[in-house]
């Protein structure tokens, strides 16, 4: 057995949990020791939901080990449906229970409880907790779904259902609502949404849409096979996430159903394509970025980096082994090997020998990026309190896609301020030292006076002085017109400087006069 400090998923029993948790009318009596119960603090802190999980622990204890533990779960059991009235139960154990090898399932169907009682057998130590999630989604579809009795009526609207979206999942609520407004638009009506907000009769009635949109794969994907085989339900293989992805679900939808998507296309694609070509190239094109998280986001995450943002996506991996053929053949697309791991001190190994401009990952990458001082942006589980923002911020759909441009972007630094920084670090204002300029009367004592030469530099305050500053160099070195136009596109408050030090960089190549390459080299030099 392997300890480590962190690990990218829990036990599937908190899989588990999160079917549960997400469902309306379900109950989950988990045999588990005292301790276990630190599961509730996932959906009570980190998803800061206003109720704790439906389930109810037996909480056993050292000293029960020498009697009958069985009887303490048909108790828990019994008093757990008596309590909760709950029109479907879940039983199973905890990683720690399962060592004692009692039976939740064979103890509650003892009890003849007038519910259905599903019961879970996850194996703790060789899965984890998106597959716990998915089986325990696939055993409440096998015990409760049936195919629909009779003939479609060729007359009825198109529907489907929605399958993947849990409780502590990363946006999956913003998503889940994204993902109806996409199919009301094209004209599709939802027969069921499963697991989250579902009850067992919707369960029970997923067998009577025309097909299925399948989410997240981790967790839907054994679900919609399942009804592909038994109720002759196709399914979606396009996770709508970026601009050409929507595109493409959105087609596919159009198939699936046979209506006409044109309109839906033609709408246009929200605001990301016309902001990523309308930032600096600087900001975006050619960062290297390292892209990790569980498949379906770092797959859709690397598609967009590389297509619609211009990044050079150096790294691609995945702590999903389940879907890690279809992370490696993305890796395989934009030329690279995937790293499939669940071992973060691999990852951060990755990320320190890139090197990249940019981590997309999760939490655990938030903080190895944090300690090598490099951009972050989060975009899949594990995550923290703080990717459960309180607005809408949807991953999936169009609006979905503003909402990546922003993740994404935004922990850069602009490409116009990053060659300012560069320019400006030893700047008598500016440098790592200096009093911020809103502190600057409180704090006059304390800011260190400035060496004679930077004082004299520092005098531009006037229109005048600004004047001085914009005016040809008189150390020989001359301006082509060319170049002194470009000079004029920079701000004002910053063109003196960057004079300054165009001309040095000239003056010390010997350079008779400054083109406009001569700026952009000077301008490379000053941004290493």
């Amino acid at each position: 057995m392997k300890l480590t400090v962190w690990t990218y998923e829990a036990p599937p029993h908190v899989g588990a949990m999160r079917v549960a948790t997400a469902m309306e009318g379900v109950h989950y009596v988990l045999h588990a020791p005292q301790g276990d119960t630190y599961a509730d603090l996932l959906f009570t802190m980190i998803e800061r939901r206003d109720h704790r999980p439906p389930v109810t622990y037996t909480t056993f204890q050292a000293r029960d080990l020498g009697a009958d533990t069985a009887e303490i779960f048909k108790d828990a059991a019994r008093e757990a449906y008596e309590r909760f009235d709950p029109e479907l139960m879940l039983v199973g154990a905890s990683c720690t229970a399962e060592l004692i090898q009692d039976d939740p399932g064979g103890l509650a169907k003892a009890l003849n409880l007038p519910v259905p009682v599903v019961p879970l057998e996850l194996p703790s130590y060789q899965r984890k907790e998106n597959w716990g999630a998915a089986e325990t989604f696939l055993q409440l579809v096998r015990a409760l779904a049936r195919p629909r009795e009779g003939a479609r009526d060729p007359d009825a609207q198109p529907s489907c259902n929605i399958l993947g979206p849990t409780a502590l999942g990363f946006r999956h609520r913003d998503d889940l609502e994204e993902i109806r407004r996409l199919l009301a638009r094209i004209g599709v009506r939802v027969n069921a949404v499963a697991p989250l907000t579902a009850r067992a009769r919707d369960i029970a009635r997923l067998g009577e849409a025309d097909f299925n949109v399948v989410m997240y794969p981790e967790i839907a994907g054994p679900v919609a096979r399942h009804l592909e085989r038994v109720c002759r339900q196709p399914f979606t293989k396009t996770v709508p996430i970026g601009v050409n992805a929507t595109r493409e679900f959105i087609t596919e939808i159009g198939a699936l159903s046979g209506l006409d998507v044109a309109d839906v296309l033609a709408e246009g694609a929200g605001r990301l394509p016309w902001w990523s070509r309308s930032v600096d190239s600087n900001y975006l094109t050619g960062k290297r970025v390292f892209v990790f998280g569980d498949a379906t986001h770092a797959i859709a995450a690397a598609r967009i980096a590389a297509e619609e943002l211009g990044f050079e996506v150096v790294g691609l991996g995945t702590y999903s082994r389940e879907l890690a053929r279809e992370v490696r053949a993305q890796a395989e697309r934009l030329g690279l090997e995937a790293l499939i791991t669940d071992d973060h001190l691999e990852v951060e190994d990755a990320i320190t020998a890139l090197a990249p401009e940019l981590v997309l990952g999760t939490q655990m990458e938030r903080h190895i990026a944090k300690r090598l001082g490099i951009a972050c942006a989060v975009i899949s589980a594990p995550v923290h309190v703080q990717d459960f923002p309180a607005r809408y911020s949807p991953q999936m759909g169009f609006e979905g896609a503003n909402v990546v441009f922003d993740t994404f972007v935004h922990p850069l630094v602009m490409g116009l301020e990053e060659h300012l920084l560069a320019m400006f670090r030893d700047d008598f204002e500016f440098n790592d030292s200096a009093v911020p300029s809103h502190l600057a009367s409180e704090h006059a004592v304390a800011r260190p006076e400035p060496a004679p030469a930077v004082a004299e530099a520092a005098a531009p305050a006037s229109a005048a002085d600004t004047a001085v500053l914009e005016r040809p160099a008189e150390a020989g070195v001359g301006w082509t017109p060319e170049a002194e136009k470009e000079l004029g596109k920079i701000p004002f408050f910053v063109r003196g400087k960057a004079r300054r030090n165009t001309e040095r960089f000239a003056q010390e190549r010997g350079l008779a006069s400054i083109t406009v390459e001569t700026i952009y080299d000077a301008k490379a030099h000053f941004s290493r």
